[in-house]
């Protein structure tokens, strides 16, 4: 004897109007059925088919209910009405079977034909002419510029250039040239004059020290400021690279001043205190170039430069 089945219906049918079903079921099968064939018999999904066999463990059918069920002479069979099912079952281990379709399908109801005259004709059909509205042709991507009102090639370029150094060569030359004959007027007052670096070895090779004037100062005036307005020195050495370019610059300003205020009024001889100040100026400038290149490379700067 197969068990019933039932359709879905369009209200979703509670536990307890399926438990008589259950229970006939179960006296078919000998025994409590499993979640999955309760889920294939009634068309219902996995919550519900746990919550049904949970309630025919709990209270086994009384005697004569299925008989009266199989006889008819209970409740009548529930009537069910087909309803999509929203919750998919939870199928997993051993016991998992697929559930069956419905055996039934649908009754398709077909619309009813037009029924022509007989006497009418069918109407032929117009004759196309346009080919092209036909098949209608793929329209092509546009692509738009990000900016509407300037093209790639007329964009300005918006990384930024470096300028040129000619210009300044160009304006260092006639400085250049004044410095140095300043310098070297200036020392040749103090003392400064031609000298044999190399006696016994060279005699004949002479140099006037006055020349070390403008080469010391100047240089390291304007090394100092290269370090200073670099941006990429720790900075202790920064410091000190500021404070010794701007002395520098202003210990230059100072020569010059002597020398054309002392050419002018005709002294052949620079004074006492003058005469001091230019002679230390190689040795101030050996001791800050050498501070400044300390500071440059010393291991307190590499670190801080690598943070």
């Amino acid at each position: 004897m197969s068990a019933p089945t039932t359709s879905r219906s369009a209200y979703p049918v509670s536990v307890d109007e399926l438990l008589p079903q259950a229970r006939e079921l179960a006296d078919t099968l000998g025994g409590v059925p499993s979640r999955n064939r309760l889920m294939s018999e009634f068309r219902i999904g996995a919550k519900k088919a746990t919550t049904l066999r949970e309630a025919l463990e709990a209270s086994p059918a009384a005697p004569g209910e299925s008989h009266a069920a199989k006889s008819g002479s209970g409740a009548g069979p529930v009537r069910l009405h087909l309803v999509p099912d929203t919750t998919e079952p939870e199928q997993s281990g051993a016991d998992a079977a697929p559930v069956d379709p419905p055996t039934e399908p649908l009754p398709v109801v077909a619309a009813p034909e037009p029924v022509e005259p007989a006497g009418a004709a069918a109407p032929s059909p117009a004759p196309n002419t346009d080919t092209t509205a036909a098949t209608p042709e793929a329209s092509e991507p546009v692509s738009m510029p990000t900016n509407p009102g300037t093209s790639p090639a007329s964009a300005p370029q918006r990384a930024g250039r470096v300028p040129a150094a000619w210009p300044v060569l160009l304006l260092a030359l006639p400085a250049f040239v004044a410095i140095w004959s300043g310098w070297v007027g200036l020392g040749s007052l103090t003392g400064f004059g031609m000298v044999r670096p190399l006696p016994g070895i060279w005699d004949s090779l002479q140099i006037n020290t006055a020349i070390t004037l403008p080469i010391g100062v100047e240089t390291y005036a304007a090394y100092a400021l290269r370090v200073w307005l670099s941006g990429a020195v720790p900075d202790q050495a920064r410091r000190f690279a500021k404070w010794s370019a701007l002395g520098s610059l202003a210990l230059g300003a100072l020569g010059q001043i002597a020398y054309h205020l002392m050419t002018a009024a005709d002294i052949t001889a620079a004074p006492w205190w003058i005469t001091t100040a230019v002679s230390c100026l190689p040795v101030a400038v050996l001791g800050m170039g050498a501070a400044l290149t300390h500071l440059l490379r010393s291991p307190a700067a590499h670190e801080e430069a690598h943070r």
